[in-house]
């Protein structure tokens, strides 16, 4: 168990950065694997922290993205809404490029990343659709495909 903590760890740190292994995967972390054998969900006590993927990348729970909010110096991995926005991506609806007020211009299509609101509270986790510069540049469309929201009741479903 002690290895597969420390290579997913590093598997957060290389995804994420500096900071991220420890934040993602604590030591109170609790791995279900597939049939296989191979590591799937990652969980604490206060919930689903993330899913790792069969392309050897984390999918982030809502548990997870705060653990990285807390581990990661804003901007890195976020996008920020302005209150327009605040409700529905809290309910899990996608963040929409015109209402992102700050984004980390490092961010590439398919990252996963945290929507916060302009006042620093984490709304939602989900995956870029947009680069951090192309969000700028489009001023439309879907920035963020939102997986689960902070008040998103179906998104247990879902994961």
């Amino acid at each position: 168990m002690r290895d597969e903590v420390s290579a997913l760890r590093t598997v957060a740190a290389y995804q994420f950065g500096s900071g991220a292994g420890q934040a993602l995967v604590p030591d109170d972390v609790t791995v279900t694997h597939t049939s296989s054998g191979r590591p799937r969900q990652l969980h604490t006590e206060t919930g689903r922290l993330a899913t790792y993927g069969t392309d050897g990348r984390f999918t982030l729970g809502v548990t997870g993205g705060r653990r990285l909010q807390g581990a990661l110096r804003r901007p890195r991995y976020r996008v920020v809404v302005g209150d327009e926005s605040r409700p529905y991506v809290a309910e899990g609806r996608n963040a929409f490029a015109k209402f992102v007020r700050e984004v980390d211009t490092g961010i590439r299509p398919g990252d996963e990343i945290l929507v916060e609101h302009t006042g620093g509270d984490l709304l939602a986790v989900g995956r870029a659709r947009l680069s951090g510069t192309g969000v700028g540049s489009f001023g439309t469309g879907v920035a963020v495909t939102v997986r689960e929201g902070v008040g998103d009741a179906s998104s247990a479903e879902r994961a």
